[in-house]
């Protein structure tokens, strides 16, 4: 008999609470909004509803927002899922089960008004109330998955650099609740592995999966043939668990691959699609409204921090003009605060910054900590030479070395450089691996939406915050 994975078993649970918080909320929402309009006083009218003017919405909500929170995957088990993109969920499943609801009331009861007022606070209250209900659930989600609780334990095939970074992945996250069990290697391999054991070859991962308690098997071995991997797979069936294919080929590649078929034959399909049209204008107007904002906003901040580098290192000058690399690979000229000795580079030449770099001024570090020195950047994306989100631009010397080394480098200059970027909220800033930031960057340029660039731009405030690699 098939065994259920304990993620599965809470899977059950974790759906069933998500929707009493739904169900609970949406009517708290309404009979708060009725209260605001009709009894607390805040608001003069008319014509006075009683609450029980207001049953048939009460039940009509209670039996559409559900359903439309499920129609909308919105009960699914997800590992990771971010507060923004649940944001998001709900913004426009509450959105959409409002108007429905009206729609339905308005049929069923055709002699009563609502109030305009009610309705537009039961759904702003809506949003807010469940959103912030679902945000403590994922919370809690994410602290038992860190304790064990609905682990899938996860057994990697492969022993190589891939399969080391599987595991160091699930390690790096262990909200998403995932537990290396072992891996499985060709005939021979060491018996340990990244402090993890190796417990068998892969011709006997049946018997393996049969005697351990394994929940997910994930190959990530480029060197097995059609045949074995095949075989792996046969061996898989008839046991409760779940099989991802890590291929040798997405190593050169971004993540924006979509699953589709061609009149039933299933297709991997890689999208390609820098932003054209209507979407560049889009995302052009963002930035200058942005920046605009930003730098009428940030004038006496930076104002004040123009004071203190010419007070505090005056033999330099208070900006530091530098040439990056841009959009189709032209060069312009950054703009940023001085945070270094003047003749930083002097000797070395062009050097990659480094963790306590003797090279930063006192006020040169608390700026780089939290990104300051980079506020004068904003002029550049008023002029149109960078983006508020995008790839970070490098130094042409960097470029062409980057460019050596890591396959698909350049394609990240299709589009404008940024301010922040998708690689840089996931703390893939300073001298960290350029292989993984590029397949970030690569995957914001594949996979851009105006939701995206709101969503990283939030998360870089709290980026700001947390200083990781900020130096």
């Amino acid at each position: 008999m098939a065994k259920e994975s304990r993620a599965g078993k809470g899977q059950g649970w974790v759906s069933l609470a998500l929707l009493a918080n739904d169900v609970i909320f949406t009517n708290l929402s309404l009979l708060a909004a009725y209260y605001l309009r009709f009894s607390a006083g805040l608001v003069s009218y008319q014509v006075y509803h009683r609450v029980d003017d207001y049953l048939l919405l009460f039940i009509v909500e209670t039996l559409l927002f559900p359903g439309v929170f499920f129609l909308r995957g919105a009960y699914r088990f997800q590992r990771g899922q971010s507060r923004m993109d649940e944001l998001q969920q709900v913004f426009v499943s509450v959105s959409i089960a409002t108007v429905l609801t009206l729609a339905s009331s308005a049929f069923l009861s055709r002699d009563f008004a609502y109030s305009r007022a009610v309705l537009t606070g039961a759904w702003a209250l809506a949003v807010f109330f469940i959103w912030t209900g679902r945000t403590v659930w994922i919370w809690v989600q994410g602290f038992l998955l860190a304790r064990g609780v609905m682990q899938d334990r996860v057994l990697v095939v492969g022993t190589g650099e891939a399969a080391q970074g599987i595991i160091h992945r699930i390690r790096q996250a262990p909200a998403l609740g995932h537990r290396g069990v072992g891996f499985v290697g060709p005939e021979g391999a060491p018996a340990t592995s990244d402090d993890l054991p190796v417990i068998g070859s892969w011709r006997q991962i049946g018997a393996i999966i049969k005697n351990n308690p394994v929940d997910e098997v994930i190959i990530a071995e480029p060197s097995l043939s059609r045949e074995e991997l095949l075989d792996i797979i046969a061996q898989c069936q008839g046991a409760h668990v779940s099989i991802r294919v890590v291929p040798d080929i997405f190593q050169i590649m971004s993540t924006a691959a979509t699953i589709g078929d061609l009149n039933g034959l299933p297709m991997v399909t890689v999208r390609d699609i820098a932003l054209r049209g209507w979407n560049l204008s889009l995302k052009r107007a963002m930035d200058m409204v942005f920046s605009a904002a930003v730098l009428v906003l940030a004038s006496p901040l930076m104002l004040g921090i123009s004071l203190l580098i010419k007070l505090t290192s005056p033999q330099g000058p208070v900006f530091y003009v530098q040439e990056r690399v841009g959009l189709d690979g032209k060069s312009f000229k950054v703009i940023k605060f001085r945070s270094m000795r003047p003749d930083a580079e002097r000797e070395t030449g062009p050097v990659w910054a480094t963790k306590r770099d003797p090279r930063v001024t006192p006020l040169g570090a608390v700026l780089r900590r939290f990104s300051l020195d980079e506020l004068p950047q904003f002029v550049n994306v008023l002029m149109g030479e960078m983006s508020v989100v995008g790839p970070r631009p490098e130094r042409p010397h960097f470029v062409q070395q980057f460019s050596r080394q890591v396959p698909r480098y350049l394609e990240r200059h299709r589009e404008k450089a940024g301010l922040t970027g998708w690689a840089q909220i996931h703390g893939l800033r300073g001298d960290v691996s350029i292989e993984e930031r590029t397949s970030y960057d690569l995957w914001y340029v594949e996979n851009w939406t105006p939701w995206l660039d709101i969503k990283i731009m939030l998360r870089t405030i709290v980026a700001l915050f947390r200083g990781q690699n900020a130096y």
